[in-house]
């Protein structure tokens, strides 16, 4: 087993073509999670692009690839998962059976430390240093939408017949709805950044597109278009104003929901659920397998959910002081917010508290 490891832009069209191929083949080698875009060459590279310290690992048999690791490290060999903090899926895409040594991959990487958030499952050699575990709702649609909708209204049949019916009634309010599922102007996309930038100052929460390195990302994404990689902006619009959008990355069978938001204005029609399901609707008609929801609790994901992943969060270390001293900086706050969000009796005063924190700051 021979590693090299390269700069995103040392790839060859080789390699990029025999990472997406294994992704194409994910779901018939037992390992359908491994399709994720986030886990795609499309994501790393353009991660790559917009900061510092990406790097691929690519493992050789006997001259031909057999698995792709892309990660990001310091000069100091700290190493993190490509994207961390917006990445939803992490971890190596490999061949069939492909076995490895944590230990030996971050050597080779010259990692002394490699933490990841949402680590794929079936990486065992990874989830040995897993902290903990987590659900990421998904929402199946191989069987097309008339099956989903009908096991949606079995599950949750009062949600379903409301959110049905908020879009008939937005349609007679508002205008005539229509759904466009890749949409393609820019002014869009905007639309939906600044949505979400406000949502994000509303409830408290850190504004990720205050970064200018997600700002780019996202705009990169927007304009990739590969086989069978893309980035897809959905708008939900009544009368030609939109009122929902969502922006998300998409493989042949896999579509990863990434950023959605809507106008407050029209949020008693609840155009975000609206949105999901048209989303569902046109993804089954496209060939897509399920719709990640991605880690987190929210009540909307667990009605739409027909089932659950799990992703892991955690750290691989060698004997090394820099894993250590990282790992002692960074275990503790990771515990304690994973504390808090997994308790109620501490989770709902901490987010009333961020919501009223976030009006004050909306008022300036």
């Amino acid at each position: 087993m021979d590693i090299s490891v390269y700069r995103p832009g040392e790839l060859s069209s080789a390699d990029r073509a025999a990472w997406t191929a294994l992704q194409s083949k994910a779901h018939l080698n037992g390992s359908p999670e491994l399709a994720n875009p986030f886990l795609s060459p499309e994501f790393a590279l353009a991660v790559g692009r917009t900061r510092r310290g990406v790097r691929i690992a690519v493992v050789r048999e006997e001259g031909e690839p057999a698995a792709f690791f892309p990660f990001q490290r310091t000069a100091a060999g700290v190493g993190r998962a490509v994207g961390l903090g917006v990445s939803d899926c992490q971890g190596l895409v490999h061949r069939p059976g492909f076995a490895w040594d944590a230990q030996d991959l971050l050597r080779a990487c010259g990692l002394a430390v490699w933490e990841f958030d949402h680590l794929v499952e079936g990486q065992a050699p990874f989830e040995a240093g897993a902290s903990g575990t987590f659900p990421s709702p998904v929402m199946d649609v191989d069987q097309g939408y008339d099956t989903y909708l009908r096991q949606l209204r079995g599950q949750s049949p009062k949600f379903t017949r409301t959110t049905l019916a908020k879009e008939r009634r937005l349609g007679r309010d508002a205008g005539e709805v229509r759904y466009v599922h890749d949409e393609r102007d820019p002014a869009a996309l905007h639309t939906l950044m600044r949505w979400k930038s406000a949502q994000y100052r509303r409830t408290g929460r850190s504004d990720r597109f205050a970064h200018p390195w997600i700002n780019q990302l996202v705009h990169q994404l927007h304009h990739t278009r590969s086989q069978p990689f893309a980035g897809v902006l959905s708008m939900l619009y009544a009368d030609g104003r939109p009122v929902a959008a969502h922006f998300g990355l998409r493989t042949e069978r896999v579509l990863a929901c990434w950023f959605p938001a809507y106008d407050p204005a029209f949020a008693r029609y609840s155009p975000g659920l609206v949105l999901h399901l048209r989303m569902a609707e046109a993804a089954a008609a496209d060939g897509i397998a399920y719709l990640d929801l991605g880690r987190g609790q929210k009540e909307y994901k667990d009605s739409l959910k027909t089932r659950e992943l799990f992703v892991s969060e955690g750290w691989v270390t060698r004997r090394h002081p820099v894993a250590l001293g990282h790992r002692a900086r960074r275990a503790p706050v990771r515990a304690l917010r994973n504390a808090v969000l997994s308790r109620p009796e501490l989770f709902e005063p901490a987010d009333r508290i961020l919501k009223r924190m976030g009006k004050i700051r909306s008022r300036r």
